[in-house]
């Protein structure tokens, strides 16, 4: 493994908290955040890449349990007992019904 050095840098007290914020809401730390930004300049010679805190980009809690349910269902590991509908008017019937 490298050996790594300690580096300092200054930010704007605001800067650092809403960094510090948005990169929590990405599960990263600004460590994290700058060796990644700086290993991507050293491979590509340019500003390395963008990185959305938008929420419609990252999925809440919810979203996420649906994606690993569905995912699972489809894999075959869980018995999909999703319903089936074959027009619409029964699905909508469906849905008002919950």
């Amino acid at each position: 493994m490298a050996k790594t050095v300690t580096t300092t840098i200054r930010l704007d007290e605001e800067l650092k908290k809403e960094l510090t914020h948005d990169l929590d809401i990405m599960r990263l730390n600004i460590n994290a955040y700058f060796t990644m930004a700086a290993k991507q300049l050293v491979l590509k010679k340019k500003i390395p890449f963008e990185i959305s805190t938008s929420s419609n980009d990252i999925p809440n809690e919810t979203t996420r349990k649906a994606m690993i349910l569905a995912e699972a269902k489809e894999l075959g590991l869980i018995p999909d007992d999703s319903p089936r509908f074959s027009n619409v008017d029964d699905m909508m019937e469906f849905l008002d019904g919950e």
